[in-house]
């Protein structure tokens, strides 16, 4: 009897812990991307939240395989680094310049040293889940963890006996800016300021963080240090710290420098642990102290670390799949993951936030949100929260909507209330635009439309974000002016802006400004070289520039023309006139013929935006659709896995894994702007989506295969709330159905 009763309490013991392993959390792997240039970090956040607690493993060792300062750089962790200096509070992820990844904290045990390239360690036992990361470090024998909460974090470090400490570091980071300032508050709290900016090397594009640091044990000394100026002659001989990391043990009033911090030293027992918690604001040290202490409530770590994961669980959750392989199901998981991270919160919990370019303290009604990477997210980021996560699409585009109400411009590339005009085009148009087509429409309306007619009308030397209109409105195309100026790859972004912002104005009954929009966005055509049969930059006579190669711009080497890829990035990015490019080319028969041999000869890069929907183009032709079934079959395949270098490139805050769940999930919105979706075969076998009703009027979408057993790779039929379809279909009819069936071929 006894063996009976206990052979059924472990059977529901297993059950039980193998439902448990079936959250959404559990399939995250937080290392996909996290090398191969991916730029993820395996830190802790919470959903879009403002806060991040990341392993900063980027300078101090010639041990490290990749150094901040040796490189180009943009992340503050890559996977094959060994060389632990801290946790760096409040990150980008997924992004292509340095920024931010500052307010350092590491833990030491021994003497006190506040060389970074001496303190840090080398580590093992890394592991990471949504919301939490740990490390121990191997020479000091200390288990370092992290958690967060949207506006805070909170660490742990557990020390072995002895001489223990924990630093503070205001001088390091990704920034390119300096400057920081710090006062003492009490035994156990430090709060001050850090200078943050030029993103991408914009010299204006900056902005303070406010900090407040709490220690939950008194320590027995503690203070500040300073990196000293070098100095030459007799004066150097007089000042024994020149040049040097400066320790002051008897100063405790304001501090403030480019290289300074503080330290907190501690006589610690084995197994002891110390709670370090960080609050921040980009409005106010008095701020930061709120978030922290209305997002923690002084609790300790288990607490916060199991709310930061019901925040994952919650949002993942909103998406269930059944079927598939358990790889497959950490790639779909770890790219939703990756789609949640940025456009992250910048107001604080009493609403306030930094005025967009401008220096007042402004109150919002909603959530405010920063960290708009448009060129990248237009094209399938914002389309995904769209659907799955309508509440927070609307408050990110009134976040847009109301930066060209503070500063006179809707965004390009924001980054925390400043405007780093990286990349190109005018892409808030395609995103708000989509958003108001598949029916979310609580935003001024009026409001937006007059801030994509500024932007699309005003000359070019007025205009911010079209500063080559003048010649765009005159000629129809941009020229080349100069050698290394992106000419095509500018034009190519306004036409796709203009024919989203053509249908605004046809909804909106603004006929003639329509018809204007929808010329001007058909003037590709200019580009097409007969010739080489791809774009080609035009010269300001005319005449199409020469000598011209258009497999240049591989591998982001510079090219006449383009920006960041080849002109066979780019000759297919006419999203918004698939079919009349077509007859540009001599008819479909050509155009799927050069656009396959794009795919066979390696031309398509993965890890670019122009080109990642090239695999759906085929599907608008009748018969070709099995084209796009295979592609993108082999494509997150060979791109998409389970390891560090699982992702083809940047990330480019979610753009990346935004092709990968929509594709996985069986439908791509190709086109942004239009609210349609190409089809394919997903890969599982049953998708359910929870649809907020209060937008949808419904509480589901499910997608599914009706035979998952056959063994085939193409689709046989697709239905529609149960009715047959073709291989695209509107936003409006799939959430009226509420039911998406495929058929697999034998």
């Amino acid at each position: 009897m006894k063996k009976h009763v206990l052979l059924a309490f472990l059977a529901v013991w297993f059950v039980g812990e193998r439902l448990a392993a079936q959250e959404p959390a559990d399939y995250v792997d937080p290392f996909i991307g996290t090398t191969n240039f991916g730029t993820c970090n395996p830190g802790a956040v919470c959903p879009n939240g403002m806060m991040s607690v990341v392993p900063f493993n980027v300078m101090g060792s010639d041990d490290n395989r990749y150094d901040k300062d040796a490189r180009w750089w943009s992340t503050p962790y890559e996977y094959t680094n060994s060389y632990f200096t801290g946790f760096s509070h409040v990150n980008l992820s997924g992004v292509g310049c340095p920024e931010l990844g500052s307010l350092l904290l590491m833990p030491t045990t021994g003497e006190l040293d506040v060389d970074y390239h001496h303190y840090g360690s080398k580590y093992e036992k890394e592991s990471a889940s949504p919301g939490y990361y740990t490390i121990s470090l191997t020479k000091y024998d200390i288990l370092a963890e992290a958690t967060a909460t949207p506006r805070s974090g909170l660490v742990r470090f557990t020390f072995p006996e002895g001489k223990s400490n924990i630093l503070l570091n205001l001088g390091e980071g990704l920034t390119n800016e300096s400057g920081a300032y710090m006062r003492k508050v009490s035994e156990t709290e430090v709060e001050g300021m850090k200078v943050l900016g030029t993103f991408c090397y914009n010299p204006q594009a900056v902005f303070p963080i406010y900090f407040v640091m709490k220690v939950n044990k008194v320590p027995q000394a503690s203070g500040y240090w300073k990196k000293q100026r070098p100095m030459v002659g007799v004066e150097a001989e007089w000042d024994k710290d020149q040049g040097k990391y400066k320790l002051y043990t008897k100063y405790a009033k304001d501090i403030a420098g480019d290289d300074i911090g503080a330290w907190f030293a501690f006589d610690t027992e084995k197994g002891e642990q110390i709670e370090v918690a960080m609050g921040v604001s980009f409005v106010s040290i008095a701020n930061a102290r709120e978030n922290l202490e209305k997002e923690q409530h002084g609790r300790h770590f288990e607490t916060v670390r199991e709310e930061a994961r019901k925040r994952w669980n919650d949002d993942l959750g909103r998406i269930l799949v059944e079927g598939g392989t358990e790889e497959q199901k950490t790639v779909f998981y770890t790219g939703l993951y990756h789609a949640l991270i940025h456009p992250n919160l910048l107001q604080d919990v009493n609403g306030q936030y930094p005025q967009m370019e401008g220096d007042k303290i402004l109150t919002s009604k909603g959530n405010r949100y920063t960290v708009f990477s448009l060129w990248d997210t237009y094209r399938n980021l914002h389309q995904l929260m769209t659907l799955v996560y309508p509440e927070r699409q609307l408050d990110m585009v009134r976040s847009m909507v109301d930066m060209y109400r503070e500063h006179g411009w809707l965004p390009k590339w924001e980054l925390y209330g400043r405007e780093t005009l990286t990349m190109e085009g005018d892409p808030s148009i395609p995103v708000i635009v989509d958003t108001w087509m598949k029916g979310l429409r609580d935003f001024d309306v009026d409001l937006a439309y007059e801030a994509m007619y500024k932007s699309a009308t005003s000359p070019g030397k007025e205009n911010l974000l079209r500063p080559d209109n003048d010649d765009y409105m005159n000629l129809g195309y941009v020229p080349l002016r100069e050698q290394f100026d992106n000419s095509v790859s500018h034009a190519l972004e306004y036409y796709i802006a203009d024919y989203a912002l053509a249908a605004f104005a046809e909804a909106l009954g603004k006929k003639e400004d329509a018809k204007m929009f929808r010329e001007r966005s058909l003037g590709y055509r200019h580009y097409y070289s007969e010739e080489y049969g791809t774009f080609r930059p035009i010269l300001p006579d005319g005449s199409f520039y020469s000598p011209f190669d258009p497999s240049q711009g591989a591998n982001f080497e510079p090219v006449p023309g383009f920006h960041e890829g080849s002109a066979w990035n780019y000759t297919f990015y006419v999203p918004h006139d698939v079919k009349g490019l077509a007859r540009l080319m001599g008819g479909k028969k050509n155009f799927v013929k050069k656009l396959q041999m794009v795919f066979d000869k390696g031309l398509y890069d993965p890890a670019n935006e122009p080109d990642i929907a090239y695999p759906y183009l085929f599907s608008y032709f009748k018969g070709e659709e099995w084209r796009t079934q295979k592609l993108v079959k082999e494509l997150l395949a060979k791109h998409f896995t389970t390891k560090p270098d699982g992702l083809p490139g940047n990330e480019d805050t979610g753009t990346m894994s935004g092709w990968a769940v929509f594709s996985m999930m069986g439908f791509y919105p190709d086109c942004p702007g239009v609210p349609e979706y190409t089809l394919t075969l997903p890969a599982f076998d049953r998708v359910t989506i929870k649809l907020n009703p209060r937008y949808y009027g419904k509480e589901k979408l499910v997608i599914e295969v009706a035979n998952p057993k056959a063994k085939g790779d193409y689709i046989k039929a697709i239905r529609l709330g149960g009715k047959k379809c073709g291989y695209r279909i509107s936003h409006r009819d799939l959430i009226s159905a509420g039911h998406l069936s495929f058929e697999k071929k034998p």
